[in-house]
């Protein structure tokens, strides 16, 4: 399966990573190891996150309060966001669309 990422939630990563680089040097690279590791799950078995809309679904990072929320269009995994568990809920709804 291929994975592509909107736009807005490679921008989420990139605001991810200077964060946790501003709060501790090497953080940010700690915190796109978890990402890759979440990626690969997700990459593995796509349908097993839990689903949180129709066809949309979330896997959990182990290491970092963030979620892959995530949809599957045929052979691609389509990433709507890296969503911090305490933004608000739901934010990232007016994504649904892939573009």
């Amino acid at each position: 399966m291929n994975v592509r990422f909107l736009t807005l939630a490679q921008q989420e990563i990139d605001d991810a990573v200077v964060w946790f680089n501003e709060q501790v040097d090497g953080k940010g690279v700690d915190f796109l190891d978890e990402l890759d590791r979440v990626v690969r799950l997700v990459k593995s078995y796509p349908f097993s996150s839990t689903k949180i809309e129709r066809d949309i679904r979330r896997c959990l990072f182990a290491r970092f309060p963030y979620s892959l929320i995530y949809g599957v269009e045929e052979q691609t995994i389509v990433v709507i966001a890296v969503a911090h568990s305490r933004r608000v809920p739901d934010y990232w709804m007016d994504r649904l669309s892939f573009d």
